[in-house]
């Protein structure tokens, strides 16, 4: 009665356009959870080693920086480096780059060496089969089966 004032003509108007309104808005709403449930990176956020010796924060553009903190007396270095991930086959492969390895070691100033960035990072920088059970990952090596354990901050 008090929507359009007894017009039973407005109110179906109304009636109408509230109806394709809600439509739109549902099937707007179900393909954006398709779209993220299908098409997200299940490895993407910051992820820290049980022990606290490794930390990593994953983009979704391939990018991958990881927080080395038993390197020095000093708080952490971060090594920025690249990932390709299969998400049908499960699998991750960690790769670094001399140049960016050669940049921070630069920037340091002598504290750390490309060396000993290299050989933080070495655990790291291989094909791993993934596994993620709510905030827990765990990386698999390939080659030898050894085992990370990642819990997500």
């Amino acid at each position: 009665m008090i929507i359009a004032k007894n017009d039973e003509e407005k109110r179906s108007r109304i009636w109408k356009v509230t109806v394709i309104v809600s439509s739109v808005l549902i099937i707007v709403i179900a393909m954006y959870l398709l779209t993220k449930l299908f098409t997200s990176n299940p490895l993407e956020g910051e992820w820290m080693n049980d022990d606290g010796s490794l930390a990593m924060t994953i983009a979704s553009d391939g990018r991958l920086i990881v927080h080395v903190q038993d390197l020095s007396e000093n708080d952490e270095v971060q090594v920025e480096m690249e990932y390709i991930i299969d998400k049908d086959e499960k699998t991750i492969s960690i790769h670094s780059d001399d140049k960016v390895i050669k940049e921070t070691a630069e920037k340091s100033d002598g504290t750390y060496t490309q060396e000993m960035l290299m050989s933080a990072i070495s655990p790291i920088t291989t094909t791993f089969d993934y596994s993620v059970d709510s905030d827990r990952l765990t990386l698999t090596e390939r080659e030898y089966g050894e085992q990370m354990i990642f819990l997500k901050k």
